[in-house]
């Protein structure tokens, strides 16, 4: 008993509800606030540009890495006691990374901060969904989803105003009283969980899986950087990376009891729900890394403004989130993530036709709608995942949905941006090809006058011209790339169960919902 269990149970449930989105929030934003705030700490820390790049990658593949043994965790010592410590010890990792004298002991903290971080979004969504009933499921992952969505995207803008009025160590030290004031609710207002003291961790089962996924993340993370394939690094990578997860799965499907539990995997909403999420994580992550610096280099757009206008992409998810409970007990949830497809597509295909023209409101409609097909997909996908899994493999799931997730944005960033790379370059040797004296449009007396090949001036202008072009198309070859990627998944939705159908429960019932 806590001493919040005289409370009234609405009162409390949603106390509980505070709680949990605080702690989601603030691992969310720490997904992107500290990217702009990079070129500052890089200063103040004496790092190298391949150093300070390791304040992500460190965070990254510890959170990835500590995700999986969450569902473990929760049963063998309990949820409320996991749940605050792991606040805690981010909530003390985030200072220690403000009070950071150099690029050491940056990347230390930081590794124990995504160490920590990595429960908060599983656990918060697991809290959530034992506090609510099955119909009343819905709305929860609505209230969880903002947090969840929301906090990447708003992210950047947070951090960019933070550091331009403040200093880097802002985008860490504005976690300190939100994480207190989050384990003081947690303690007062959570039950524990009953614990199964029988448990035995499964050593073999998490190296492989941890040593799979790290090597994993190290080579989506560093490809960009080090040129892919064409480096011995990346290689090395991919051949551990592979044998971690051949291990992996040869022993997790041989041992009694195995590290991750598969039995996850038998429920076919669970792993519809799998799959969706990973398209979420690959689209959500991949147009964030486009757009931004599509607005501040090609359209010249400063940080806030480039923030801003990505915000408006959070209106539309924000009202979306709000309106989808009540929206999945008039239509099928089958049929909601096919409009969500449908609508992100189609935002998609319109930024294909992005120009150096484009005007703010623009990006601001097509980002509004885009934002409503995001949470059309992420409400329904996240309720269905869970609709018929029994309640003593849900903090599992969590885990499992919210690794998959984080493995989907590092893969949609990676591919983006080795696209865009790419594609920038080939398309600069494409248009160089018509950069010739014999070409009639550059004999023109307008144009010749500007870019005069015969002199330096006029070839480096006509060059950044080039380039700008260049990059431009790359960028919409992108934006098409991501297009076709949601377009695929639309035939995919009729795997997914109806939703119409659902027996009525508890807050805690540990029986599946039974749906055709």
């Amino acid at each position: 008993m806590t001493a919040g269990s005289a409370m009234a149970p609405g009162f409390r449930r949603t106390l509980i509800t505070v709680c949990a989105m605080t702690a989601t929030i603030m691992q969310a934003l720490d997904t992107t606030i500290a990217n702009v705030a990079l070129p500052y700490m890089q200063g103040s820390l004496s790092a190298s540009l391949d150093q300070i790049n390791w304040v992500l990658t460190s965070y990254i593949v510890a959170a990835a890495i500590m995700t999986a043994p969450m569902g473990w965790l929760s049963d063998r010592f309990g949820r409320k006691k996991l749940f605050i410590t792991c606040v805690s010890g981010f909530t003390v990792a985030s200072l220690l990374c403000a009070l950071a004298q150099n690029i050491e002991q940056m990347v230390l903290f930081r590794l124990l901060q995504g160490m920590a971080g990595a429960a908060l979004v599983p656990l918060s969504q697991s809290v959530l969904l034992d506090a609510y009933s099955v119909e009343e499921r819905s709305q929860a992952m609505a209230i969880w989803g903002i947090g969840v969505m929301l906090g990447p995207i708003m992210g950047p803008t947070l951090g960019a105003w933070l550091t331009d009025n403040y200093s880097w160590h802002w985008v860490f030290l504005i976690n300190l009283p939100i994480g207190i004031i989050t384990v003081l609710g947690l303690m007062t207002f959570m039950d524990e969980t009953e614990t199964q003291g029988h448990l035995r961790f499964d050593w073999f089962g998490f190296i492989a899986l941890a040593v799979g996924i790290g090597s994993l993340q190290l080579l989506l993370d560093r490809g960009e950087q080090v040129g892919w394939f064409d480096s011995n690094e990346i290689w090395i990578e991919a051949i551990i990376s592979a044998v971690g997860f051949y291990y992996f799965f040869a022993h997790s499907l041989t041992t009694p009891e195995p590290f991750v539990r598969f039995e996850l995997f038998k429920d076919r909403n669970f792993v519809s729900g799998v799959v969706f999420m990973v398209v979420i994580g690959v689209v959500l992550f991949g147009t964030m890394a486009l757009v931004t610096p599509f607005m501040q280099n090609l359209l010249g757009y400063p940080i806030q403004t480039a923030g801003f206008l990505l915000g408006s992409r959070g209106i539309g998810t924000l009202l979306t989130m709000m309106a989808a409970p009540r929206l999945m007990r008039l239509i099928e949830s089958r049929y909601l993530i096919l409009t969500g497809l449908a609508l992100t597509g189609a935002t998609l295909y319109h930024m294909t036709a992005f120009s150096l023209d484009t005007t703010q409101t623009t990006i601001v409609v097509t980002s509004i709608v885009q934002g409503v097909g995001l949470g059309l997909l992420f409400v329904p996908i996240t309720s269905v995942a869970f609709t018929t899994l029994p309640g003593h493999l849900r903090t599992g799931g969590t885990a499992m949905l919210t690794l998959v997730r984080n493995i989907g944005s590092s893969i949609g960033i990676s591919m983006v941006i080795a696209q865009l790379t790419s594609g920038t370059t080939y398309m600069h040797a494409r248009l160089t090809e018509n950069v010739t004296p014999f070409n009639n449009a550059l004999q023109m007396p307008d144009v010749a006058g500007t870019l005069n090949l015969q002199s330096d001036t006029g070839r480096a202008l006509l060059d950044s011209i080039v380039t700008q072009q260049a990059n431009l198309i790359a960028y919409l070859n992108d934006y098409k790339l991501l297009m076709y990627l949601t377009l695929i998944m639309i035939p995919l939705v009729w795997i997914i169960g109806t939703s119409r159908k659902q027996a009525t429960g508890g807050a805690h019932d540990d029986e599946p919902v039974v749906i055709d």
